[in-house]
């Protein structure tokens, strides 16, 4: 699983991630923020005049200590969760400032149970939450009876569903982030699969040549003083291992450099998917017959597109596909990546399209990248001797 080549910050945060910038502050906070239409009764209440002034300050207070509460609560804890205390206590607040404000001040003050059961739903774990939403309904349902039976009877179902449904939404948002983890774990385990093979591959590479050089390097200096021409053939040996050796390693460097289609792919998956762009991507190509450079060249255009797409397009879906073209100079293998957004707000190419154009120059393709009828589009391609098709994406 690939996915550090193409971090960038997404057009909006998925599910389960906390707000990253102030666009998406505020679209959470108009999210959880539209709820508060039910305050309207409790602030009509409080301005009326037929409380007291005691009353009236006594009942600001506990509005504004539940509204904080509850924002606290609900928005804090989508994203970066709090620790199951500290969840327990502001819901404990909660559950306690509702049913004394509304039993206090009358039915106008019912509708703070809406919040009770959203915030209970979100925050509690299930089976806490599935006995915590009913017991808030007929706390208010009781309560209504000696303020305001109507109004107690019309909020009851509301209640009941309003708080079931974001037990759904709070499972979402915890799995998201379970996956979060989880995928974050998923790489550490690739990243300590692949020093391991490394740590092998060197062995396997060195480790014999190193022994020879080492042997060789101390029968030479027994031979120096009494056999110096053995000596030097020792000496000689020694550097024919060792450049061999070099050899060796230069050519292990530039495999484990050079980038694969296939990886390439399913991390471009990977990177659009956490940015929130639908992807449409091929199946896994058959590469069969084509040589490295050309396949390394084509893996290099579509790590610069994804990262375009991720970092500058402001795009929400990407098309990438993978063709083989019959074409009067002889067939060629296309890649083209192909977003709705903007393109970035560059007025000409940057130095990832000038360097990938050299590249694919070098491999004896070509890259177009520009404005298309969707949004903008990137076409790499390059020589192919093999006839049979790689595939492409819908």
């Amino acid at each position: 699983m690939r996915e550090d080549p193409y971090t960038g910050t997404p057009d909006h945060a998925p599910v389960g991630w906390p707000p990253r910038n102030r666009r998406e502050l505020l679209v959470k906070t108009l999210w959880i923020g539209v709820w508060l239409v039910f305050l309207s009764s409790p602030v009509e209440d409080l301005v009326s005049g037929r409380h007291s002034t005691g009353a009236t300050v006594a009942g600001a207070a506990g509005l504004t200590v539940f509204v904080g509460v509850y924002l606290t609560l609900v928005f804090r804890n989508i994203g970066r969760p709090f620790a199951p205390r500290v969840v327990l206590t502001l819901g404990g607040v909660l559950g306690v400032l509702a049913p004394v404000l509304a039993y206090t001040l009358g039915g106008a003050w019912l509708g703070l149970f809406v919040y009770l059961s959203v915030a209970w739903g979100a925050t509690l774990p299930l089976r806490a939450a599935y006995w915590a939403i009913p017991a808030s309904a007929v706390a208010m349902y009781l309560i209504g009876l000696r303020t305001d039976e109507n109004e107690a009877r019309g909020l009851v179902v509301l209640v009941l569903l309003i708080g079931f449904a974001m037990t759904g939404v709070g499972q979402l948002v915890r799995t998201t982030i379970e996956l979060r983890k989880a995928r974050a774990t998923v790489a550490q385990l690739a990243a300590n699969e692949e020093r391991l093979r490394l740590a092998r591959d060197l062995h396997d590479l060195l480790g014999h040549s190193l022994s020879l050089i080492t042997l060789k390097s101390e029968l030479a200096g027994r031979m120096l003083p009494g056999h110096p021409d053995k000596a030097a053939q020792q000496v000689a040996d020694i550097e024919q291992v060792s450049r061999q050796a070099l050899v060796d390693v230069r050519e292990a460097v530039t495999g484990y450099r050079r980038p694969r289609l296939a990886a390439e792919l399913a991390g471009a998956q990977v990177a659009l998917t956490a940015a929130g762009v639908v992807a449409e991507t091929p199946a896994e190509p058959d590469l069969d017959g084509v040589e490295e450079d050309v396949e390394s060249a084509l893996a290099w255009a579509l790590r610069e597109a994804i990262t375009n797409v991720v970092r500058h397009s402001g795009a929400d879906r990407c098309v990438i596909r993978l063709l083989r073209r019959q074409t009067l100079d002889g067939p060629v293998l296309e890649l083209s990546v192909e977003d709705n957004g903007s393109g970035g707000s560059g007025t000409g190419p940057g130095n990832g399209l000038t360097g990938l154009t050299e590249r694919l120059e070098k491999a004896g393709g070509t890259l177009e990248a520009g404005r298309s009828r969707h949004g903008f589009r990137l076409l790499a391609r390059v020589p192919a001797d093999s006839a049979a098709d790689v595939g492409s994406g819908a």
